[in-house]
């Protein structure tokens, strides 16, 4: 009996990821960008601990892969997604943008198709279990997140405008199917000269969080990525 309660556990925490993105989709879609941040912020937690009770029980299982991955396309692939849709209806447009503005917004679901991608090709690629090639799609959904949340005023602000918000779009979602190699935050052990790269991103964040708050984590999502891009040509 144990073992046949133990094997779903897996299962049954990426479904509650798959619950909170979906609560995240709707937050978004009524631009309580607030709401949908904290929901995808507990998606990504629900992502975590889906992955270690799976590693502890030995519950592993090809449904649970696939469960994983659809789970992490509404969660971190559409939530994001639905948060910059809204957003694409709250920041200003250039004069030439004025006559297709109403179809600009649907840019956002780039955003959504390149995490599924990002998705398909982890499941597949073998090069990706200790580290990762190109951004996660959860880094990704926490720094738009983060970001609107945090710079909310700045970006419905004239100083920004859709444009800007086009080329995030354009690069984050590269980013999601690029092949920069970035580095994982898992701990063998606690020593320095093993998990240097992570003591120096997590030794950096404290203040970016502390300072900048909800906004810190996009910070932290462009520090991992610039830290990922310097360690990678140095070695």
């Amino acid at each position: 009996m144990a073992n046949a309660i133990t094997r779903h556990i897996p299962n049954t925490v990426t479904c509650l990821n798959l619950f909170s993105g979906c609560i995240a989709c709707v937050m978004a879609f009524e631009a309580n960008y607030k709401w949908a941040a904290f929901f995808i912020l507990l998606s990504a937690i629900f992502d975590f601990f889906d992955g270690l009770s799976a590693r502890l029980l030995k519950a592993y299982s090809p449904m649970g892969k696939e469960l994983d991955s659809l789970a992490d396309d509404i969660s971190f692939g559409l939530a994001p997604a639905l948060i910059v849709f809204s957003l694409f209806k709250e920041v200003h447009y250039p004069e030439f943008l004025t006559g297709i503005k109403e179809y600009v917004p649907y840019t956002a679901f780039l955003i959504a198709v390149f995490s599924a991608l990002r998705l398909a090709r982890f499941n597949i690629d073998e090069r990706q279990t200790n580290s990762f090639i190109g951004l996660p799609v959860p880094a990704n959904a926490l720094f738009w997140a983060s970001l609107v949340v945090g710079a909310y005023n700045f970006l419905t602000s004239p100083h920004f405008n859709a444009i800007y918000l086009i080329l995030l779009v354009i690069l984050f979602s590269g980013l999601l199917v690029s092949e920069i190699p970035m580095f994982a935050l898992k701990f063998k052990d606690i020593s320095w000269a093993a998990n240097k790269t992570a003591f120096i991103f997590l030794l950096i964040c404290i203040p970016l969080l502390v300072f900048l708050q909800v906004g810190g984590f996009a910070a932290c999502i462009v520090w991992y990525i610039l830290l990922s891009i310097v360690t990678k040509s140095k070695q």
